[in-house]
């Protein structure tokens, strides 16, 4: 009989992360097709193809060939509950990657082998070990000419300062690959370049020596391997399990996601090692996930995620308690009480409804507005999960409204959109002026896109010279207001009705901060 015990412990939740073009989708897709999610990856790569990945369902996604939005996919593996993420990977997105790694337990980092360690990785990383997030790492492209293996992990631990453990290790790269030694299970992994190797050829050997290797790879390929076997186990430590919990040690898999080769082993060296869900930390008390009482956070709002039902989706994590369908729960930030009537689960754009949910899993509540990012939501307990918050935008720009008579709804596209994360909407201080702040260029075409196609508001969007959003904090409200006068249009209020100072220089930032001992200037919105 399953109890919430059990079914806390079935439960992996994780994030693929990188940089753009790794091949985070595909891997999605692979892992989706072994985990028996789907029948039929999307061909990504093809831009006039008539099927699309899996993750990606918004329709400029499906033009621009990248994932810009966070999805959410749920399947069964092995007797494990697994509840994947797949964040965006351009850089233009990193904020709603930054929240979506708020709710998992877990991340898998891909790194295309022929280019290595990329800028964006660095950033994804560093918010992982802020929060010591336990990483495996997949290289991938190994059937692409110029990747160095061992070159690839001096790179993580020297641009990274992560430690590796390699859990296979290709037999040549490029043309001349021909597969993986995995060394925990002591086993050849044969690569079969078709794009359809759902069944991996593996040949079992009881040793290195084994005179099968010859026989199946090769004598040339057969030394090639020993040596690198010899090297590695004598410069790299092997794996220990409470250092991969820790977040110090990542262990390294090599493959190619485009042809399955590597992401089955993946998969099951994740399952077993992988956490189950973990504590969160609110500012009340530690939560643990076997506490009866139910407890989650909304990390990601999504408004017409079905463009034929005006609908709006917050995202809920669930950290402790069991989560039912029509349970009465609280929204803790507006004390309002709510029944969910008809939570969802997903597989990407797919949605069902679902009766019971555990710790680990993420689960769609329709909302009429009435929910933010960041939300606590308990069934009583007065509780405020830490770590959710908006970060300072860099871009800005003012928005001009291109037809007056649809003013009403361009003001709730750019509010939805705001409470989503696409960006950061501002209004200026005394004015209805909205200004739009985000961290790429990159968003405004999306937001631009979406008010048009969604709401029916048309907009363009002017440049305004602001470098820096900083949200200010007194203890002084005369302080406050006299500051608020002196530099009225450089005041705005944030979605929330915070007062916000926009910089426009860094000098002219850093002589306000020395000048105004009694404010403190803060760069994200939770302080």
């Amino acid at each position: 009989m399953s109890t919430p015990e059990n079914e806390i412990l079935r439960r992996r939740t994780f994030g693929i992360i990188s940089h753009p073009d790794a091949g985070k989708t595909t891997l999605t897709e692979k892992l989706l097709l072994f985990g028996g999610a789907i029948n039929t990856a999307g061909a990504v790569k093809a831009k006039k193809a008539t099927r699309h990945a899996t993750s990606d369902f918004m329709e400029i996604e499906r033009q621009r060939g990248i994932s810009v939005a966070t999805s959410v996919m749920g399947f069964e593996y092995r007797d494990r509950k697994i509840n994947l993420l797949d964040t965006p990977g351009h850089e233009d997105f990193c904020e709603d990657t930054y929240r979506t790694l708020t709710a998992v337990d877990s991340a898998l980092m891909v790194i295309d082998a022929t280019k290595g360690v990329e800028a964006q990785t660095y950033k994804l990383l560093d918010v992982c070990k802020m929060r010591h997030t336990p990483i495996i790492t997949f290289m991938n492209k190994l059937d692409r000419e110029g990747c160095d293996p061992i070159g690839l992990l001096d790179e993580i631990e020297a641009k990274l300062k992560m430690k590796v453990s390699p859990m296979s290790w290709p037999i040549s790269c490029g043309k001349r690959f021909k597969g993986v030694y995995n060394l925990y299970e002591n086993k050849l992994v044969l690569f079969k370049s078709h794009g359809k190797q759902s069944e991996e050829s593996a040949v079992h050997i009881t040793s290195l020596s084994d005179p099968k290797l010859e026989e199946t790879i090769g004598e040339d390929h057969a030394k090639e391997l020993r040596d690198d076997i010899e090297l590695i186990t004598g410069i790299y430590p092997p794996f220990n399990h409470a250092n991969y919990l820790a977040g110090i040690v990542t262990p390294v898999f090599f493959g190619s996601a485009l042809n399955n080769f590597g992401v089955k082993e993946i998969l099951d060296f994740f399952i077993e090692n992988a956490p189950s869900p973990l504590p969160r930390q609110t500012e009340e008390r530690t939560v643990y996930p076997q506490d009866k009482n139910f407890s989650g956070f909304i990390f990601k709002i999504h408004a017409n995620i079905d463009p034929k039902h005006r609908d709006r989706i917050a995202f809920l994590r669930i950290c402790s308690g069991t989560f039912e369908r029509n349970q009465k729960i609280t929204n803790i930030r507006t004390g309002k009480v709510l029944r969910p009537a008809n939570p969802t689960a997903f597989m990407a754009q797919a949605k069902e409804i679902i009766d019971t949910a555990y710790p680990g899993d993420i689960v769609g509540i329709h909302d009429t507005g009435n929910i933010k990012i960041g939300d606590t939501l308990t069934n009583g307990e007065t509780l405020h999960f830490k770590g959710i918050p908006h970060f300072s935008p860099e871009l800005f720009k003012y928005v001009v409204n291109l037809e007056p008579l649809k003013t009403k709804q361009l003001f709730k596209g750019l509010e939805q959109l705001g409470e989503e994360g696409v960006a950061q909407v501002f209004t200026r201080y005394n004015s209805p002026e909205r200004l739009v702040g985000t961290v790429g260029a990159l968003q405004f075409e999306v937001i631009q896109y979406r008010l048009e196609h969604e709401y029916g508001a048309k907009c363009r969007f002017d440049n305004l010279s602001f470098i820096k959003a900083c949200w200010l904090e007194t203890q002084d409200d005369n302080t406050l207001q006299n500051f608020i006068r002196s530099r009225t249009s450089q005041i705005a209020k944030d979605i929330s009705g915070k007062i916000v100072y926009l910089a426009e220089t860094q000098w002219s930032l850093e002589r306000e901060i020395r000048e105004n001992p009694d404010i403190a200037f803060h760069f994200t919105s939770e302080f």
